[in-house]
């Protein structure tokens, strides 16, 4: 498959331009995100390439999905892609760092989704990917540190721009994941559901899929497993992006 163009069932994506591609990190994300009320609007932080929020369209029929990527290159490709899609009329991309975005934007209309796969530099997935990584760029180096969208600015945007009933989702490095946890708390977020990732049954996890509500309950907690062996991947994976990836 070309590195250019990365085609998913009902849409591409163009990449050639952003300094992050296409990821396992995302496409989870983009497909876990549980959907589980009428959403009318949603806001993709970091949108990068526009992966995720190509994929929230394709999940659900929310009239306005906005994204903001302060990053100029791949907010062009962000546009380009979502121009490119069936679903052009419901994205639109602001370039925009997200402190400037939350203080002009929070005493208007709030979001009832706000999904994110924030800038971090943690172990990859899968051997695969680790080959990538030897591989990357300078740019892209820059794109995987969070010093760009610090986990605290992530939390307290979050919390000025979501709806009463909203949702927060976000994926992290396992190891941060209490952390991540207290910081939302600061701001009235409190998780409500949350994943755990490993890359194969035997391997330490990785990632954490996390969803955050302002409604303080009991989290529901799980585990999912990518693989059973290399490029043979769990049935709960493949259901998980089987709507989106051409084959596995």
């Amino acid at each position: 498959m070309s590195d250019q163009i990365f085609k998913f069932k009902e849409f591409s994506v163009a990449q050639d331009k952003s300094a992050m591609k296409i990821g396992t990190d995302g496409v989870l994300l983009g497909a876990w995100t549980p959907l589980e009320h009428n959403l009318e609007s949603i806001l993709d932080i970091g949108t990068g390439t526009g992966l995720i929020a190509l994929m929230i369209a394709q999940r659900s029929s929310a009239f306005a999905i906005d994204a903001i990527e302060i990053e100029e290159n791949a907010y062009e490709q962000a546009v380009e892609n979502f121009e490119n899609s069936d679903w052009g009329d419901r994205l639109f991309c602001y370039h925009a760092d997200l402190n400037e975005f939350a203080e002009e934007m929070q005493d208007e209309e709030k979001y009832d989704l706000i999904i994110s796969n924030p800038p971090f530099y943690a172990a990859p997935l899968s051997p695969e990917v680790a080959e990538n990584e030897q591989k990357m760029t300078e740019a892209r180096k820059m794109a995987r540190f969070s010093d760009s969208l610090p986990f605290d600015h992530l939390v307290r945007g979050a919390s000025l721009l979501l709806s009463e009933k909203g949702i927060f989702s976000v994926i992290i490095p396992n190891s941060e994941e209490e952390d991540f946890i207290d910081l939302a708390s600061k701001v009235h977020l409190f998780p409500k559901k949350i994943t755990r990732v490993r890359g194969t049954e035997t391997s330490a996890l990785k990632r954490s899929l996390l969803t955050f509500s302002f409604q303080k309950t009991q989290a529901v907690t799980d585990e999912l497993i990518i693989e059973i062996s290399r490029h043979n991947y769990t049935e709960a994976y493949k259901e998980l992006v089987a709507p989106f990836y051409l084959k596995l």
